[in-house]
């Protein structure tokens, strides 16, 4: 009898898990991770580009300012375009290599088909709403001001405290912008998996990270506190093409890594909520070992047998 695979609920069994699931496929992974290549070295070079570009005199052309906004707007749509082939492809990939499912290339391919624009369409709502609620918030902090002057207030818009009041509110926005990061961290798996979108992928990510709110938080500090140590890295040493090439390499394969991550916490959250057992009812068993999380009781290892 096959020993069953031991699941760790945590961070680093999210790691861990993820990270044998490249190595299995590893080609496989890799080919698809390619996709990934422009929105990294764009990520390099962009920080260094803008600076450039600031330096430059300014040129009354409207037609060559016409020629740069369209020829940016194609290179952003095309990035765009790439990156959630990327995530369609990768998610898709791991969460059947996860149960050990047989996947080759063209069945990965065929998934793009069935999901690329429910995809596409979901991440446009949820930049929409992330922009709406950082415009609500503005405008609740300029309502503020404005009331506070109106009633007799002087606000020295340039003194010492008003800094430190800007960037407190400043740190109040980032983190209610990664509080809805964390909560729909799951939705393109959703997507891919569950055949949801848009607003019910994100209900549903928000429904199925409870409980699990911590080690998504962590995983997403991880690869995005890395990740930009090497964007700010290999920016600062453009000069070096070799070194700007790598870096966006390594760039690549976080974005891998952070892409596999969470396909299997998402089944980590599944099993949470007593519902693994539904997707591998027909010819798997299962087994909970139930200990304290950060939100309620839940299982720290699971045993994927098969029958």
């Amino acid at each position: 009898m096959e020993l069953p695979q031991l699941h760790t609920f945590n961070f680093t069994g999210v790691l861990s898990e993820s990270k044998r699931i490249i190595l299995s496929r590893y080609t496989h992974f890799l080919t698809f991770s390619l996709l990934f290549l422009p929105l990294s070295f764009s990520l390099i070079i962009t920080p260094t580009l803008n600076h450039h570009l600031s330096d430059q005199p300014f040129t009354n052309h409207h037609s060559d300012h016409q020629k740069h906004l369209t020829s940016y707007i194609l290179y952003t749509l095309i990035i765009h375009i790439l990156t959630l082939c990327a995530i369609c492809t990768i998610t898709y990939t791991t969460h059947h290599a996860f149960f050990n499912h047989p996947v080759n290339f063209l069945d990965t391919l065929k998934s793009l088909t069935f999901s690329f624009f429910s995809l596409a369409f979901t991440a446009i709502i949820a930049y929409v709403l992330i922009f709406l609620i950082s415009i609500t918030f503005f405008m609740l902090i300029a309502t503020v001001l404005t009331l506070l002057h109106n009633v007799g207030f002087v606000i020295d818009y340039n003194s010492v405290h008003f800094m430190w009041f800007s960037a407190i509110m400043g740190a109040v926005l980032i983190a209610i912008v990664i509080y809805f990061h964390v909560e729909w961290s799951l939705a393109f798996v959703v997507v891919v998996v569950e055949s949801k979108w848009g607003f019910v992928a994100l209900m549903r990510s928000s429904y199925l990270v409870k409980g699990m709110r911590s080690v998504s938080l962590l995983v997403m500090l991880y690869f995005g506190v890395f990740g930009s140590f090497i964007v700010g890295m290999c920016s600062v040493n453009m000069r070096f093409v070799g070194f700007m090439m790598l870096g966006s390499f390594f760039l690549m394969m976080f974005l891998l890594r952070i892409t596999a991550a969470n396909t299997v916490l998402y089944n980590y959250c599944k099993a949470l909520h007593g519902e693994l057992a539904i997707e591998v009812a027909e010819g798997f068993d299962y087994e909970y070992l139930s200990l304290n999380s950060d939100d309620e009781k839940v299982p720290h290892v699971v045993s994927v047998v098969a029958a």
